[in-house]
């Protein structure tokens, strides 16, 4: 099936910068195949017309827990450790698997609706992220969450880790890091053994990193040295990595993920919300540190909508640094689409409109009162723009929200699901 776009204003890229003109965008199954020249033979079955629209890369939420979506204002205004221990992992405990896959359903509605086709999800109920990414459309990375202190290669969370990897690929929109909770929650003997798994396997890893005061102050006391030494004298650096948070790092902890290619996943609301901090992104991108942009889970964050996300991480760093020049419109556009692709290994096909590339893109309306004038469309993503725009999105060549209609949920079904749910664990 053929989908022109037909001369739309659109985000390309030109050498390292990204500029808004009008272009013709041809897909031909689940790719680009041209921008602007007609393919010799292309037949186009759908015809978007692109007058009053903006089209951009589909948005990448490098940091969430899509199950946790039920969670949503539930646990606010508590400390970081009361709100994990005493009210979210309560919580977490009564959930079954079913109650997962019904969870990161709504938080994918969330998010095509407000344009996000890539997310990468921590979770804690196998198959069932997995199941809903691919009944949903969405292009995701999953990793079963895991805790541990010992070296165990038949440590039950690892080989229910193992096993989605191996039986769940249901689709080539789906891939899987390991992912090991944070350096608080598994031990050097483990992180090594996670590590070597990763190598054998050719996966990247996904772990929290330096998120609170007590973590470092934990990790001095009891190892002398700093979570990020840590993570990386355990040999987890020796693959791909993506470390959510990165808000206690210090000028040496910055080196060390800039020289191991690190990519640093910063959550400005969650992290703000739960008083945590302020990650020193200007600092990492100064250092040439990729930096990519997520939501974390709606239990923290209370939303999946990466509009929001981008327009704080464009306000914050200027209201710590007093200063509007530090984090600009531009750098945050590229948080939240090519840096996270090429965060989560998947660059060569996602995070920007090229041809050749995946078809991810979210179609936004600019006849709307917040994209009028049209004077700085990139500024206005950041600035302007609430996710209420995007009209349409398209993942993988295929349409999946038309109009604002989503073509892959039943909607109504989940919200349905989600009450029962909320009704049996007490929320």
């Amino acid at each position: 099936m053929g989908i022109l776009i037909k001369d739309a204003l659109a985000i390309l890229p030109e050498g390292t910068e990204d500029r808004v003109g009008t272009h013709s965008i041809y897909i031909e199954g689940k790719d680009i195949v041209s921008i602007d020249e007609r393919p010799e033979g292309f037949s186009e079955d759908t015809v978007i017309d692109g007058k009053d629209r903006l089209v951009i890369p589909g948005l990448i939420n490098a940091h969430t827990h899509t199950y946790m979506s039920m969670m949503r204002n539930c646990a606010d205004d508590l400390s970081f450790t009361d709100w994990l221990f005493n009210t979210i992992d309560p919580i977490e405990q009564k959930l079954v698997g079913e109650d997962a896959y019904w969870g990161s359903l709504l938080g994918q509605i969330e998010m095509i609706k407000s344009g996000t086709t890539t997310f990468n999800d921590q979770q804690m109920h196998i198959h069932n992220t997995t199941k809903a990414a691919a009944e949903s459309g969405m292009r995701a990375v999953i990793g079963r969450g895991l805790v541990g202190s010992e070296a165990d290669r038949n440590d039950r969370r690892l080989k229910e880790a193992l096993e989605e990897m191996e039986d769940a690929r249901l689709t080539d929109r789906l891939s899987f890091f390991l992912n090991p909770h944070a350096p608080y929650s598994c031990g050097k003997e483990y992180l090594k053994m996670v590590a070597d798994v990763a190598k054998e396997k050719g996966c990247g890893i996904h772990i929290h990193l330096a998120e609170g005061q007590v973590e470092s102050d934990n990790m001095k006391k009891d190892y002398n040295c700093s979570p990020t030494e840590y993570v990386r004298d355990a040999g987890v650096f020796d693959v791909p990595v993506i470390a959510a948070h990165c808000i206690r790092v210090n000028d040496s902890d910055i080196e060390i993920l800039r020289k191991n290619n690190v990519s640093v996943v910063t959550n400005p609301i969650s992290n703000a919300k739960l008083g945590n901090g302020v990650a020193p992104v200007p600092k990492l991108l100064k250092a040439g540190v990729n930096v990519c942009l997520g939501s974390d889970g709606a239990a923290s964050n209370n939303a999946q909508n990466m509009f929001r996300e981008m327009n704080f991480e464009a306000l914050i760093h200027k209201a710590v640094n007093l200063t509007p020049q530090c984090v600009g419109a531009d750098e945050v556009y590229k948080m939240a689409t090519i840096n996270g692709a090429k965060a989560l290994q998947l660059g060569d096909i996602t995070g920007s409109i090229e041809k050749g590339k995946r078809a991810d893109l979210a179609i936004l309306r600019l006849d709307v009162p917040s994209m009028v004038p049209s004077n700085n469309l990139k500024a206005a993503l950041c600035y302007s723009a609430n996710g209420s725009e995007v009209d349409t999105v398209i993942i993988d060549g295929r349409i999946v929200m038309e109009h604002r209609e989503i073509k892959t949920i039943d909607e109504e079904r989940v919200y349905h699901e989600i009450g029962k749910i909320c009704k049996k664990v007490g929320l």
